[in-house]
């Protein structure tokens, strides 16, 4: 009786905690230095700034994102090779800005089209990283960009 009254009690704290945002064993998230701040990606949905999805289809997006073969032509480069993480590179402040990558599009979020050829892109990304994946890499460029990146379909290259 003594365990279900003790398992009891400690579910509403964890439910706290999750709703609190507070983190039992904190992680680093991917995230970037930027004039203004950080941007960084949410470790939760409700929490973000931003929310992008991911289209397939080229016609659907709203901002082409391009993965470049070398950091000299990428607009965006990830590169690490270390290890251990720097704990104080992106440090959260008020100015942080979070986005969250969406499994499904919502009116008004950017739509990113991530492909690997040499055609039309807002971008160009390099990404040679342990910690970053091309798409949160893709999302924190958009994300970083604010209200600034393309917004409508593009057009298909061979409406061009």
């Amino acid at each position: 009786m003594l365990r279900f009254k003790v398992l009891v009690s400690v579910i509403p704290l964890i439910a706290a905690a999750t709703v609190a945002h507070i983190e039992f064993f904190p992680t680093t998230h991917p995230c970037v230095a930027v004039a203004s701040g950080t941007v960084e990606i949410a470790s939760v949905p409700w929490h973000a700034d931003l929310h992008v999805s991911f289209t397939d289809d080229p016609r659907l997006a709203t901002v082409r994102v391009a993965i470049s073969e070398g950091a000299e032509v990428a607009d965006f480069a990830v590169v690490d090779d270390i290890e251990a993480v720097d704990d104080r590179a992106c440090q959260a402040s008020p100015a942080t800005q979070f986005v969250a990558i969406s499994a499904h599009r919502d009116g008004g979020m950017p739509v990113i089209y991530l492909s690997r050829d040499d055609g039309p892109a807002d971008y160009r990304i390099f990404v040679h990283s342990k910690r970053f994946t091309d798409r949160q890499a893709a999302a924190l460029i958009v994300g970083s960009q604010g209200q600034r990146h393309r917004q409508g379909p593009h057009l298909a290259s061979a409406e061009l």
